[in-house]
């Protein structure tokens, strides 16, 4: 029929009988039982229409094989559809066409049901889903057009009904509703519809139960984002990040209810610090009760960023500016600042923390990272230098290890130029160790009743001190000189200022038969010594003995006649030295033990603020200088950002910064733009 030369070749009378059995087949005897099923309830519409086109996939599938020559050549020639094309367009004609809008309206009234907890017949749904996606004809467009459109109205009307019902519950328990909705219907799609609908309706689910509540659900008052965090749930807060991490921009709300409420944790803090100093509580620079505090509080809410909102980098800035508003906030006297620096102090030095080496590192660790959320970084330096000289002088600090694991981790937190004159003081020392041993090599054939040495330090490593000159004994005079005379052959350029106050001796003192031996300060030994053989003097002979101002004299005898040691007796007796007094050596004194050590206040201040304000001043231009000559002109409110942006140690303000630029403009390193006084350029 199909081989044979015109006339009598039948393809082209084949190919429409063909199209015409089917056609008739579909009209005669498929639409007629399709159109009975109608109005007798989703599956049953559903079971017939699914039998029809499992029919219909096989006679179309044999027609094919019949006439397969017909497909290969003729069709092919002549550019028609394939007979399996032609049997689907066919079917898609005549009865899909007609029955779409009644299967859709099963198909959604079946998935309602199951959302609901009723069991349906799953693989008859896949199946005509399956004839939906056919009808595309290689394409989706059917099924999307016909199926999914409908489907995803179908599905915000169905979660926006449930958002209403679930809405009065608590949070956590609304979100693990919205989670297992969100779970089914992702396990909907694998067991039955197109896998490309999966984020469609994940996202008007996401939208109806998460989107449009989100603040509502957040903010509820007992059982919102602020209320978990208060309760340490750990769990609902895990499904809350994990639920509003889908929606965009659905994580910033949390992250500002994490910032205010750990503010309010460290508010909570530093109000219980201001109402024990309102409370009469001395101010001091030492607070360790607070300082741990803010410790625990940084620890458990890291933990609870790392665990609970696994990390992200919205509510680390959270954390980190929470922390920047709380360390940043003094009260008292005392900055935190210092008072962070102090509880280093505590830790490094003998007789502070009594800690292990890795509880010494951990708590290190920790201050570093609130030190890292100060703004006035120089400040600490500067306060944290001179606790730092305080322990190497008076070998008092616990481990030279620790000392350089804290200076490396502040190096590593603010770069090389930040610890350098710590680095220095450090390197002083060891270079000292060799020094003292070659000198007590030289004092050996020095006729002396002294152990006697010396410590020889960079002045712009270490901090400036105030240092007296004291009246020497004689015999620490004999010992000097020769100290000098020996360091000048061995460095003739570098010249020696001694500085008394920071020196320390042990100092024998003989009651009767008991001996104690003193553990005191240079002055504190010199004045000991104007003391011997039971000398009674006043505070001025004692003044214009020792050579010594009263600013220096009063702290010296207070240390030796009102403290937890008396060695020496003070009339009238009291706590306060006057210019009045009389003082001798105290022939009662007994101890219990034998190696006394008697603290001395210090004549200088924690750390020079004077000093830090010339430092900020010298950054700021300096940095004025690096933008201007990089930049040759600018405009003012242009270089202030700049400038403010490129110091980090320091937070200036923009009126110091302003005084600077009107000082270089003095200084001729700037000028004023002739056309516009708002404009600087840079003078070579």
């Amino acid at each position: 029929m199909c081989t044979q030369r015109s006339p009598y070749n039948w393809s082209r009378e084949l190919y429409q009988r063909h199209g015409e059995t089917i056609e008739r087949y579909l009209t005669s005897t498929v639409l007629p039982a399709l159109r009975d099923k109608t109005g007798q309830g989703g599956t049953v519409l559903l079971t017939e229409l699914n039998h029809r086109w499992t029919n219909h996939q096989i006679m179309n599938k044999w027609l094919k094989k019949f006439f397969t020559y017909l497909d290969r050549y003729y069709v092919k020639h002549h550019s028609l559809p394939t007979l399996s094309q032609a049997g689907l367009r066919c079917f898609r004609t005549h009865v899909y066409d007609e029955m779409k809008g009644d299967t859709t309206t099963s198909i959604l009234g079946l998935i309602n049901d199951e959302r609901e907890g009723k069991i349906i017949d799953k693989s008859l749904v896949k199946n005509i889903v399956e004839l939906y996606e056919n009808m595309g004809m290689g394409s989706l467009d059917a099924y999307n057009a016909d199926l999914e459109e409908a489907l995803l109205a179908s599905t915000r009307e169905f979660y926006a009904k449930k958002r209403e019902d679930w809405i009065n519950d608590s949070t956590p328990d609304y979100l693990i509703k919205a989670e297992e909705a969100l779970e089914e219907e992702k396990a909907r799609v694998a067991d039955y519809l197109n896998s490309s609908s999966e984020p469609k309706i994940l996202r008007v689910v996401e939208e109806e139960i998460l989107e449009k509540v989100e603040n509502v659900l957040l903010e509820k008052e007992t059982s919102g984002c602020k209320a978990l965090l208060q309760n340490d749930k750990s769990e609902d807060l895990q499904r809350m990040f994990r639920l509003f991490s889908r929606l965009e921009n659905g994580l910033n709300p949390m992250a500002s209810i994490l910032q205010g409420f750990i503010a309010s944790m460290g508010e909570d803090i530093i109000n219980r610090r201001q109402a024990r100093l309102d409370g009469g509580e001395k101010d001091k620079n030492d607070d360790p009760k607070f300082v741990k505090s803010l410790i625990t509080l940084h620890d458990k809410y890291i933990g609870v960023v790392k665990k609970d909102f696994s990390g992200h980098s919205l509510f680390q800035k959270a954390l980190k500016d929470a922390f920047v508003e709380i360390v940043n906030k003094s009260v008292g006297i005392y900055s935190n600042a210092e008072l962070l620096s102090t509880f280093c102090d505590r830790i490094l030095k003998s007789g502070g923390e009594k800690l292990s080496d890795s509880e010494v590192e951990d708590n290190l660790d920790k201050i570093v990272q609130l030190f890292s959320y100060l703004t006035d970084k120089d400040m600490f330096a500067e306060i944290y230098r001179n606790q730092l000289a305080k322990r190497l002088l008076n070998q008092r600090s616990n481990s030279e290890d620790a000392e350089k694991l804290m200076i490396s981790k502040l190096k590593m937190q603010c770069g090389t130029q930040f610890t350098s004159k710590m680095e220095g003081m450090l390197t002083d020392l060891a270079v000292g160790n060799e020094q003292r041993s070659e000198f007590e090599q030289r004092m050996r054939n020095v006729d002396s009743k002294m152990d006697f040495t010396v410590q020889v330090l960079t002045t712009g490593f270490w901090p400036s001190y105030k240092s007296p000159e004291v009246a020497l004994t004689e015999e620490m005079s004999k010992c000097m000189t020769v100290f000098k005379e020996w360091h000048d052959k061995k460095n003739q350029k570098r010249k020696l200022t001694w500085m008394f106050s920071q020196g320390n001796a042990t100092v024998r003192g003989v009651y009767g038969k008991k001996s104690y031996d003193f553990q005191v300060s240079t002055l504190q030994a010199i004045a000991l010594n104007a003391f011997n053989e039971g000398v009674t003097m006043s505070f001025e002979d004692l003044s214009r003995t020792l050579n010594l101002e009263e600013s220096f004299l009063k702290p010296l005898m207070h240390s030796l006649s009102c403290g937890k040691y008396k060695v020496i007796t003070k009339t009238p007796a009291g706590n306060k030295i006057n210019t009045t007094d009389t003082f001798t050596a105290n022939p009662k004194f007994s101890s219990n033990m034998r190696k006394i050590r008697i603290p001395m206040a210090s004549l200088d201040a924690n750390f020079n603020s004077k000093k830090v304000e010339e430092d900020r001043s010298i950054a700021i231009e300096a940095a004025i200088v690096r933008i201007m000559k990089a930049r040759k002109t600018l405009q003012h409110q242009q270089l202030l950002s700049e400038v403010l942006s490129q110091l980090s140690f320091f937070n200036p303000n923009p009126r110091v910064v302003k005084k600077r630029i009107e000082a270089m403009i003095e200084r001729e390193y700037l000028e004023r733009s002739p056309d516009n006084s708002q404009v600087y350029n840079y003078l070579a």
